[in-house]
């Protein structure tokens, strides 16, 4: 595999594209420099799993100190809010504090706080005894995997830059048809919910279903006022429907009986890879063959849970910071494409082996037949335009 990476490029700061250096790997797309180079032409995401920085110097670009990580993830974060769509989520790992300094900046973006994930690892974790006069602390055996959706903001005029939240959106449409408010309770076929819940603007706001915003819409254009027609359109010309509606809001596959609080020992498995002899990070000295090839390796069967919770088949997983690109392994083992980076060569051979192995252990996708839900699902790419902040 050619690699080609310009050294003298600090991560998170734009460099020169080089094509040559982007691999696909069937419906994989591997890119070996800084991701800031490749994300406008990546498609647009339905998830980002950022595993990033993390501030305490884990590999060559990670600061020392976690203080600065706001403005470290500042260009990503753009970027990524400049090409995800109403749909995106995004995973966020890092360290508590560290995460606690970039929140700031992914709230300003546009980004939803969820909830937070934790990765115990248990007391296994814990290497020999702890001396108490020395940490003076509870020994740290966590990770932190942190969740957010898009903010749901739509422009009042279609195209245009008057952006609001997607409860400000609904009822203003619905106000320019001059019907009264509670006219949108018989229209959805309910006693008060529409008013209550879907035009509600504050904490009891919910996005209408599909099959409810199909009622709102068509109610709308048949008695509304003539001049004002299409009401609820997302371009201008018509008049929003079910389909491109349900695009607009993230995907949540349930899985019961799982919670927030992920206990996993750390790697210590034949999963884990080991013996590359090279230095893995800035304070990795010596490496010898029971050294880990990558510090912070991710447990694949967490990735496939991530992956699974919050896209469909099909669907585009970013992976920009992708060490052995553990979570586009995931994504491609359950039928999605991977767009990943990494900077460090080494790292990138042993993820480029990662993905071929899982491309050939999974089906081509044929993805102009893919059907989701006994319907054909539109891409997250058609409505990207709506992402607007």
């Amino acid at each position: 595999m050619v690699m080609h990476m310009r050294a003298d490029v600090p991560w998170g700061v734009p460099g020169p594209t080089y094509p040559e250096s982007m691999q696909r790997i069937r419906d994989t797309q591997l890119y070996v420099g800084n991701a800031m180079d490749v994300y406008d032409e990546w498609e647009t995401p339905a998830a980002i799993i950022s595993d990033g920085a993390y501030g305490v110097g884990g590999f060559p670009g990670d600061p020392r100190t976690p203080e600065g990580l706001g403005e470290w993830y500042r260009p990503h974060i753009e970027a990524w809010s400049r090409n995800a769509s109403l749909a995106t989520t995004l995973w966020f790992w890092n360290t508590e504090v560290g995460w606690a300094n970039v929140h700031p900046v992914l709230v300003a973006h546009g980004w939803n706080y969820e909830f937070t994930g934790i990765w115990n690892k248990g007391i296994g974790h814990i290497a020999g005894n702890v001396n108490g006069r020395t940490i003076r602390r509870m020994p740290v055996v966590t990770e932190v995997c942190v969740f957010y959706t898009r903010t749901p903001r739509l422009p009042l005029t279609p195209g245009g830059d008057d952006v609001v939240h997607m409860k400000q959106w609904l009822l203003h449409e619905w106000k320019r048809t001059g019907l009264p408010t509670k006219r949108a309770n018989d229209a959805a076929g309910v006693k008060d919910a529409a008013t209550r819940k879907y035009f509600d603007q504050g904490w009891l706001w919910y996005f209408p279903p599909a099959e409810v915003m199909e009622k709102l819409v068509s109610y709308a254009n048949e008695h509304g006022a003539a001049d004002g027609r299409p009401y609820f359109s997302l371009d201008g010309t018509k008049p929003v429907t079910g389909e491109e509606w349900a695009a607009l809001r993230s995907v949540w596959n349930h899985q019961h009986g799982i919670t927030n609080v992920w206990d996993r020992p750390a790697l210590r498995s034949t999963e884990r890879y080991k013996g590359s002899m090279k230095r893995s990070a800035p304070r990795t000295y010596n490496p010898s063959a029971s050294s880990a090839t990558h510090l912070n390796q991710k447990p694949l069967d967490l990735m496939r849970q991530i992956v699974a919770s919050c896209t469909r088949p099909g669907d585009v997983v970013w992976e920009p910071f992708g060490g052995l690109a553990t979570a586009t392994v995931a994504a491609v083992e359950l039928g999605r494409r991977g767009c990943v980076a990494e900077v460090v060569p080494d790292f990138a051979e042993v993820a480029a082996q990662r993905i071929e192995e899982a491309e050939l252990d999974a089906p081509l996708l044929e993805r102009s037949e893919l059907v989701v839900d006994g319907a054909d699902r539109l891409s997250s790419s058609d409505l990207a335009g709506a992402a607007l902040f």
